[in-house]
Formats: structure tokens, sequence, C-alpha cells
């Protein structure tokens, strides 16, 4: 369904219709998303239905201003980060770092089925700071161009290119130590 089917739905008060396909259309686009941010899929399952919970929750103000698509993926961006913001604090609050308990969950996954060298990436992927991993997750996994990050984020192209660009940097150093 297009964008301007559901808007049409969404004006006529079909909530739930929209609701509904856009829970259909982009489940597993936004569970890959909120994957690569959490390193486990238990957590990211969890925080999926928190973010459909609030598209729920706020699905009656949206305003039509961007797609249902960038819209989306900016809750579930938000929501991602706020989810690493309390783990930050509690790791701090166990003396661990943020950092250490995201690559313990990538080792002790179950469902992780990636080789060493994708195990290594998503370690160096770990260790950047929220917006510079905000960015790299949309550029590198989802392939968005900068204009729709820049949509999604809040910010210029020009410093999302810098913030790809120096996450990349550091990855590849990362990277590069090990293998």
């Amino acid at each position: 369904m297009t964008d301007k089917e559901l808007i049409a739905l969404w004006t006529e008060g079909r909530y739930e219709a929209v609701f509904n396909t856009l829970v259909k259309e982009y489940s597993e686009r936004l569970y890959w998303h909120l994957r690569h941010f959490t390193a486990s899929h238990e957590d990211a399952d969890d925080l999926l239905q928190e973010v459909f919970i609030k598209l729920w929750q706020v699905l009656p103000t949206f305003r039509g201003e961007s797609s249902f698509f960038t819209w989306m993926y900016r809750i579930a961006t938000n929501e991602a980060l706020s989810w690493l913001r309390k783990k930050k604090v509690r790791s701090a609050l166990d003396f661990q770092s943020l950092e250490n308990v995201l690559c313990a969950k990538i080792e002790d996954d179950p469902c992780f089925d990636g080789d060493e060298v994708e195990k290594a990436l998503q370690k160096a992927i770990a260790t950047l700071p929220g917006k510079q991993k905000q960015v790299f997750l949309l550029r590198y996994y989802e392939e968005m161009p900068y204009e729709q990050i820049a949509q999604i984020v809040g910010s210029s192209v020009g410093s999302l290119k810098v913030l790809y660009h120096t996450a990349y940097t550091r990855i590849k150093e990362i990277l590069q130590k090990q293998f």
C-alpha cells in the first residue's frame, strides 16, 4: 500500500487499518534496525513492541510532513537511543561500560548467525557514540540516502556525512587491528 493510500485511510480516521498495514510492511526492517542498536534478538524484539505501542499512541498526531517510513524510523531510532541511554546508566551502576555489555550480548546471542568478521563488525559498531552509530546504521545497513537520514535524525546532510565518515574511519581502524 502506498503512502498516499495510507494517508487517505488516516484522514478518514481509520487508524487501525493504517497501523496494521504499517506493522505488516515495516516490522522486519524495523526489527533489524533495532537489532543493530541492541545487539540482541530479545532486546530488539522487546524494543520493536515498544515502538509499535508508541506508534499506536501517536498515530493520530501524524501530520503527513514526511512519509510514514521516515516517521516510523525516527520513532524507532529515538526509542533505540533512549534504550541505549538507559543501558548506559544501568551498566555504569554495575561498573561496566556499555560497550562491554553490548559486546557480551553479541558473544552470547544464540540467534546471531554471522561469522567472525560480522561479529567483529558488530562489536566495532558497539563502540560508536550514539549519533555516529545512528547515522552509520542507517547509511550502512539500510543504505538510506543522506537526505532521508537527515529527515529521520533532524540534522543537516553535511554534518551527517562527517558523522558517517568518522564512524567509518573508527570502525575501519578497529577491524584492521583485529584482522
